[in-house]
């Protein structure tokens, strides 16, 4: 069984949005969103699965799309009408699948 989650107030969303890397707040205040550039559909579709498996854990499923190299997410707590504590564990799991598919040239 799942644990009951609350709407967070706007304040806590501003600390939890800046602990994240390139979220935005989406135009509707409900919503945190995101855009993740990958160098092929390769990297772009494996991200998408790595999430995918994240977000069965979490049980809190994103609305996304693909278009060839470019993910675009957007974050929100139907349920709730607002932000949970799930959207921001989901980007955090979403950030570190992206983290660890970009390659740092070496010296």
């Amino acid at each position: 069984m799942l644990m009951a989650y609350e709407v967070l107030d706007r304040e806590a969303i501003e600390r939890e949005i800046a602990t994240l890397d390139g979220w935005t707040m989406g135009p509707d205040g409900y919503a945190i969103t995101r855009s993740f550039a990958f160098a092929s559909f390769r990297q772009a579709f494996g991200f998408m699965a790595e999430c995918a498996l994240a977000a069965e854990k979490l049980d809190h499923h994103p609305d996304w799309s693909n278009s060839y190299s470019r993910v675009e997410v957007q974050l929100t707590t139907h349920a709730k009408k607002g932000l949970t504590d799930r959207d921001f564990k989901l980007a955090r799991a979403m950030d570190e699948a992206f983290r660890a598919r970009i390659v740092t040239p070496r010296n």
